[in-house]
């Protein structure tokens, strides 16, 4: 160590000599010994190499060469380790060698952008530090014409750069497309091959941007073609990929159609396709090879590498997710199904790489792998009942699927013919996914989870079976929020009253969970835990009420009245009209919390709230009113009256309806007391409004108001 020291301070020292030809020799000797050689790279930079290099670069009086020989040397270093290069970010190298654009000079130039690509690729870099400066954007815009090696470099940097909405506002407003779509057809392919990197990151999630792709001609073809030919088999897998990203960006942006030609052949949307059995899987609709989602799932299959692999598998998930017709044919085109199922057993003991630094790079990042197939499997199965039972049919034992644009049931006699002998059980995979070390594997399988638990069918047979419950309550008590939203989210499905885990989820003692979840600042954690709460209580017997309230608390419960959340309120609300059920639990509730409920009715009515919300607080004065004892709040509060007269003179027809509901309840006359009550809202002019309203236009608040006037004339 010591020795090699001792050369690195020699080359240092030559770096102050007084003699320019021999600072000249000794930074082309530096550029000589750090070639491949880390440990020389960290003693020059430990031994102060860098901030000599940054000023013989900056100075004006070096020679041409000299300073393209220091930004290659820099380059060098920053090839290093990441240690290597936040070493230069702190010595400011990138301020440095933006201004050294400036130079007219190609060649330093080009040593310029080589460098500060290399560091711009780092991880470890604030790419904020390329748009401190407004005038370097438009100045890199201007020297992609220089030559093929700035094109090259500036498209890296712009791709590895471009991290927000605001990134992509600053490199569309500086001319970015039209710069860089003429690199699409470049001779050299490291170029087109960036630019076209260059309009995935450009076009995600950005709806100004794709709209813009879409009228761009490139030697008078449409960029979309363009990115088509792209796909093509014959080209670089990275290519195809990256332009399929593209096209997915602009479709999911609405630039695109998603039964475009570019996307997936019209042919292939309105078949009616019968898949059965072979020896390799399933047989699906013929995809052009062409289009973006066969070139997708041709990325999953078993042959690519494991990057190709997870990145396929996510661009084909984000593709399809809002789509049925997209997961339908997705979910039978080229074994698309029995593909994933092979994700979550690599690398096997059977693989065949040869290569031992690739497969220790596989073992290290498996999990990326399964963490891809759940998400490919949480978009298969987010929007259509009969798609969301598909992946676990098909690994639990049956290749058959009826394929068409209405929603089918799969034929029973099929399912009795075709069965897979070695089945894959994807829930189990599902549940083993939610106790994973990986976060991003554990996020991935609860949103698969999630996915899958709008499926009434699933609710009834898959999650019943599997006790699926159990881990993901175990998930609930310690991960970090962006899990414990997903799961929550789930969970609230799980208490759907439809669902067989909702009583052994009540016997674990969730609620005092879900109360805890109402406190949290996360406003989605908060309206998750409400909105199980909500569904708890549906139809709930009046000991899980009573625990509810009992849990929450009244104060709690008028935090979240009083939640600026809409959707918060909205749920709060929901789980109060869902206690507020079946007379006997009315009133107990009532007569323990009636003043403060009246009190948060009250402040809603008169506060500055939605149509929504209005009317969701009128219906729980509604089922107030629909008590033995609980009605007397009401008929003894003149003021509350008086808000419900007002109502039900109301413009807006809901709150109308709901209003004259709780009249309609409060008059009924096979009730004790109904005679005195209609009496006094004869004497407040209910009558007369009742009258008005059987004339009504709209049919249900007429019929509801002609229920009312006839228990005055019983």
């Amino acid at each position: 160590m010591q020795e090699v020291t001792a050369t690195s301070r020699h080359y240092v020292d030559r770096l102050f000599d007084p003699d320019p030809q021999k600072v000249l020799q000794g930074v082309i000797d530096m550029k000589n010994a750090v070639i491949g050689n880390n440990k020389q790279k960290a003693n020059l930079i430990v031994l102060g190499a860098v901030p000599r290099l940054l000023y013989l670069l900056q100075q004006s009086s070096s020679s041409a060469e000299l300073r393209t020989e220091c930004a290659v040397v820099l380059g060098s270093l920053a090839m290093g380790t990441e240690n290597n290069i936040k070493s230069l970010v702190d010595c400011h190298i990138i301020p440095a060698l933006l201004q050294g654009l400036l130079c007219p000079d190609l060649v330093f130039i080009e040593a310029c952008l080589r460098c500060l690509r290399t560091v711009f690729i780092s991880p470890v870099t604030p790419v904020q530090l390329l748009y401190t400066d407004p005038t370097v954007i438009p100045h890199l815009m201007s020297l992609l014409s220089r030559s093929q090696r700035t094109q090259e470099y500036i498209t890296q940097i712009f791709s590895h750069c471009c991290k927000t909405s605001e990134h992509q506002t600053v490199l569309f407003n500086h001319g970015a497309i039209q710069n860089i779509a003429p690199l699409l057809i470049s001779p050299s392919y490291k170029v087109r091959m960036q630019a076209l990197k260059c309009f995935s990151v450009l076009a995600y999630e950005n709806t100004q941007v794709s709209m813009t792709l879409v009228n761009v001609l490139v030697d008078g073809e449409q960029l979309s073609q363009v990115f088509v030919r792209m796909m093509q088999r014959d080209k670089p897998i990275e290519m195809q990929l990256t332009a399929a990203k593209c096209l997915t960006y602009m479709c999911r942006a609405g630039a695109i159609r998603t039964d475009d030609n570019c996307i997936v052949l019209k042919g292939c949307t309105e078949l009616v396709v019968v898949v059965f059995l072979d020896v390799d899987g399933i047989c699906g609709p013929p995809c052009g090879s062409q289009q973006t989602l066969p070139c997708l799932v041709r990325m999953c299959s078993k042959d690519r590498l494991l990057e190709e692999r997870v990145e396929g598998a996510e661009t084909l998930a984000f593709l399809m997710e809002p789509d049925v017709e997209l997961q339908r044919i997705a979910s039978v085109t080229d074994h698309l199904v029995a593909m994933l199922a092979d994700y979550f057993k690599y690398p096997s003991s059977v693989s065949a790489i040869t290569d031992i630094k690739r497969l220790d790079h596989d073992l290290k990042h498996a999990h990326e792998l399964r963490q891809a197939a759940f998400k490919l499997y949480a978009s298969l199965g987010s929007n259509d009942e009969d798609i969301s039972s598909l992946p676990l049919l098909l690994l639990s034992g049956f290749y058959v699927y009826s394929f068409s644009r209405a929603r089918e049931s799969t034929p029973a006699h099929l399912m009795a013919i075709y069965n897979k002998k070695e089945t894959e059980n994807m829930m189990d995979r599902i549940v083993s996914g939610l106790s994973e070390s990986s976060i991003k594997v554990r996020l991935a399988a609860v949103r698969c989870l999630h996915s899958l638990s709008r499926s009434v069918q699933q609710l009834r047979t898959s999650f019943h079976d599997h006790a699926v419950w159990k881990p993901l309550m175990k998930l609930l008590q310690n991960a970090p929020d962006e899990v414990l939203v997903m799961a929550s989210s789930t969970l609230c499905n799980l208490l759907l009253e439809f669902s067989p885990s909702k009583e052994p989820i009540l016997e674990s003692g969730v609620i005092e969970l879900l109360c805890s979840l109402t406190q949290s600042d996360s406003p989605a954690l908060r309206v998750n835990g409400i909105w199980a709460l909500m569904n708890m209580a549906f139809q709930a017997d009046q000991k899980v009420k009573v625990e509810i309230m009992r849990a929450l608390g009244t104060e709690q419960l008028f935090r979240l009245l009083s939640d600026p959340d809409t959707n918060v309120l909205m749920k709060t609300l929901g789980l109060l009209r869902n206690l507020l059920s079946t007379r006997p639990h009315i009133d107990q509730i009532m007569s323990s919390h009636g003043k403060q409920i009246m009190q948060a009715v009250t402040l809603i009515l008169e506060g500055e709230h939605s149509i929504e919300v209005k009317e969701q607080t009128l219906c729980i004065l509604a089922n107030i009113a629909d008590g033995n004892t609980a009605k007397e709040l009401i008929m003894t509060n003149d003021d509350m009256l008086q808000k419900v007269k007002y109502y039900m003179g109301h413009s807006n027809v809901k709150l109308q309806l709901a209003a004259t509901f709780c009249i309609s309840n409060l008059v009924w006359n096979e009730e004790d007391g109904s005679q005195e009550r209609q009496d006094k809202l004869r004497e407040m002019g209910f009558v007369d409004i009742l009258h008005k309203l059987t004339q009504a236009s709209d049919p249900n608040l007429c019929d509801r108001a002609k229920t009312a006037m006839q228990q005055y004339l019983a």
